[in-house]
């Protein structure tokens, strides 16, 4: 009881008198009030979905990258504009003796494996395919990629060494040829020579992003057998850098990895300081780096644009409560006559201005979130990761507070600093 007495008798009127009061002035001009408030819910609506959207983006893509590999990186031969017209296509095409060069010196690469390929025609009995990519490989390819046999075996560093004529076909080729559930021990023509199949691989789905889509007929051979039938193909390199650690992230493994990659090849190549990479070096962990900076540059501009529109709701605000000043300034001249504190009355047009951008930033935050569940449920854009982060949901409410009080505060000092015998003078 001593300590509710020691609270100065301000503090409490303007808890029980002064805040119901301006609750009050709103909830009598609903509809003015919901008008007013209009351009702060287009601004947090707007907030809400775009950050949900963009978020949900992000994680869709990022999860895409995650399921294709995040430790994978890629090296090919190609010839730098300078040198177009003293080197061939032949001069710069990664070797087998390279990928051993590289798999030696780079403590960074934990596996890596050559890969080429040729369009050939398959059979088996009254079956063929045209056109079906066969691709080289080595035994590591199976870590790499993330693919295991559901029948028979892998291939092995035995088959590469000693050239096999075997391969290994996926589910879609069983269909398309006609073979048996398990047709480990089958014999397939491809081209024009015979094959052992001694397995069948699992079926990866990949993104369409990553250039997936419908099931195809696929069939991986020894890279040896390949270059063997056809030793003019293009070959490059499929690779893995280590594992990160705490104490070793992912972005420090993947840049130790190309700069030891560049090295060895430049090297081994003769390149001398100034002359270009005759190779090319792609890497996951980059795309992912710069799709999270892209991704944020995105994100800030988006905020700022629909910022604009809790700005321009702002100065709605002001204009509308210097409007009610005006309109209601014999009330505030009565109640300075009756004893009212300019601090008083200040609060009370502050709080009717809170109150407005707060009822509009939840009336948009209900409008947002709406959005972002449909989003998730959009006929050929489904995008399921949409959600809305809760710094996005503070962000928006916090920022329509500031709008009120910013932009309330010149109509409050104005219905603050009237005279009282002027304002009850006023016709």
């Amino acid at each position: 009881m001593n300590a509710l007495l020691a609270v100065p008798a301000w503090f409490l009127r303007l808890f029980f008198q002064t805040i119901p009061l301006a609750l009050g002035q709103v909830w009598a001009n609903k509809v003015r009030a919901l008008l007013t408030a209009l351009g702060i819910i287009i601004g947090t609506s707007a907030v809400i979905a775009v950050v949900g959207g963009l978020t949900g983006m992000k994680d869709f893509v990022l999860g895409e990258f995650e399921t294709f590999g995040a430790r994978k990186m890629w090296v090919w031969g190609q010839v730098p504009d300078s040198k177009e017209t003293v080197l061939s296509w032949n001069d710069v095409k990664m070797t087998a003796y390279e990928a051993h060069l590289i798999l030696d010196n780079a403590p960074s690469i934990a596996s890596l494996s050559p890969i080429c390929g040729t369009s050939e025609t398959i059979a088996f009995g009254k079956k063929s395919r045209i056109g079906v990519r066969v691709e080289g490989i080595w035994p590591e390819w199976h870590e790499i990629e993330d693919r295991d046999v559901i029948f028979g075996r892998r291939l092995s560093r035995i088959d590469i060494e000693e050239k096999r004529q075997v391969c290994l076909i996926n589910e879609q080729a069983i269909e398309e040829l006609n073979l048996d559930r398990d047709p480990t021990g089958d014999f397939l023509l491809v081209g024009n020579r015979r094959f052992l199949i001694i397995g069948v691989l699992e079926t990866k789905e990949a993104s369409a992003m990553f250039g997936g889509g419908e099931s195809q007929t696929e069939l991986f051979i020894p890279f040896e057998t390949s270059k063997m039938m056809n030793p003019y193909t293009g070959t490059y390199f499929v690779m893995q850098v280590a594992e990160p650690t705490d104490a070793r992230p992912i972005d420090e493994i993947a840049a130790d990895a190309r700069a030891e990659v560049r090295f060895i090849l430049r090297t081994h190549r003769g390149l001398s300081g100034d002359e270009e990479d005759t190779f090319g070096i792609q890497q996951l962990q980059n795309l992912i780096t710069q799709f999270n900076a892209l991704a944020a540059g995105i994100s800030v501009v988006a905020l700022v644009v629909v910022s604009i529109s809790l700005l321009v709701g702002g100065i709605g605000i002001m204009n509308i409560m210097l409007v009610s000043v005006s309109e209601r300034t014999r009330e505030i001249g009565l109640r300075k006559a009756l004893g009212a504190q300019p601090v008083v009355v200040l609060v009370q047009f502050l709080v009717e201005a809170v109150v407005l951008c707060l009822v509009g930033g939840l009336i948009g935050l209900a409008l947002g979130m709406g959005a972002v569940t449909a989003l998730k449920h959009m006929p050929n854009f489904q995008i399921e990761q949409a959600s809305v982060p809760s710094w996005a949901i503070t962000l928006a409410l916090g920022f329509s507070a500031a709008v009120g009080v910013v932009f309330g505060m010149l109509p409050a000092i104005k219905a603050a600093r009237l005279n009282p015998i002027d304002a009850l003078r006023h016709e």
